[in-house]
């Protein structure tokens, strides 16, 4: 049995073979996560029903698994999205995140580095988040 919080099947696997410098995108109920990320990438649907399961419980769950070496987001002219206060608040405090324009996002999201896309239910909107996986550290 498991004992961390991320039990995940697929997440697991999927996160078992990324490595250093692979990117999670988790994104939010009105992102397209088919034709907007890597086709290579594994997709796990979690979006069961509008607000169910939010991008910050996704994102908790793998900020205690793995590395966080980075965060981009999907930025948005004028006011910042409330979200993002949530996401710094999860994330370690060395991480900034880094706004990207919406079609800048799409496009990053795309790329070969994007080894797993989280579908959410997250109803707020801008909720969209690509984690870059960090170094493991060796124990001492």
């Amino acid at each position: 049995m498991l004992r961390g919080k991320l039990i995940h099947p697929e997440i697991l696997e999927a996160l078992g073979k990324s490595g250093h410098g692979s990117k999670i995108l988790i994104a939010d109920g009105n992102y397209p996560f088919t034709t907007g990320s890597n086709p290579a990438a594994k997709k796990v649907f979690l979006n069961l029903a509008p607000g169910q399961l939010s991008a910050t419980a996704v994102l908790e769950a793998l900020a205690q698994a793995i590395p966080v070496e980075a965060a981009q987001v999907m930025g948005k002219d004028g006011d910042e999205p409330s979200i993002f206060k949530d996401f710094r608040e999860i994330l370690p405090g060395d991480i900034t995140l880094q706004p990207l324009e919406r079609f800048t996002f799409y496009a990053t999201a795309k790329e070969s580095d994007v080894a797993l896309v989280i579908a959410t239910g997250e109803e707020r909107t801008y909720a969209n988040i690509l984690i870059t996986i960090g170094v493991v550290q060796p124990q001492s």
